[in-house]
């Protein structure tokens, strides 16, 4: 038995061939090759073949600009239409969700660099707006929502004071 009949061979390699492979394999034999499979399969997105969710927090690529009393948040999502994506506001936060779908199936597909699967991008937003007169258009792979501005809302924002290291913080 060489070294090489030892490593775990991934789908895209075949084993180099030996008088063993000529028996009929036992079901340990089955369950350990069955198991590397599974294996390759888990590990390969560290490095493989990307997905949605190995992109990270950013995907989908957003751009927010606040022009003309309102927000207008911008989203790149190639190879997607408007029927995919959902969008919800609730409490200052605007939140994109949408599964990219595959067009064919694995066993069709030789090789893919392509990314698919279900994202979810949650973006606060930076001043109060009128949720109920938001906007959103589709074009070109590019979403993109209009927020009016909400009428001057009290700032929800308050200083804290620094005290310095080792003295007891004052109550108010």
């Amino acid at each position: 038995m060489s070294v090489r009949d030892l490593i775990p061979w991934s789908r895209s390699t075949a084993p180099a061939p030996t008088a063993l492979s000529q028996e009929p394999a036992s079901p340990f034999l089955t369950l350990h090759r069955e198991m590397n499979r599974l294996f390759d399969d888990v590990f390969s997105g560290f490095g493989g073949v990307p997905s949605l969710a190995s992109r990270g927090i950013g995907w989908p690529q957003v751009e927010l600009v606040e022009a003309d009393g309102a927000l207008r948040v911008s989203a790149e999502l190639p190879g997607l239409d408007e029927k995919d994506v959902e969008l919800l506001i609730a409490d200052g936060v605007l939140t994109l969700k949408g599964e990219k779908r595959a067009e064919t199936t694995d066993r069709a597909r030789g090789y893919s660099e392509r990314s698919y699967g279900r994202f979810e991008r949650s973006i606060a937003l930076p001043v109060p707006v009128e949720e109920d007169k938001a906007e959103a258009t589709f074009r070109n792979g590019v979403l993109t929502v209009t927020l009016p501005r909400a009428a001057e809302a009290p700032e929800r924002r308050r200083r804290i004071a620094i005290n310095a290291t080792g003295a007891p913080a004052a109550k108010h």
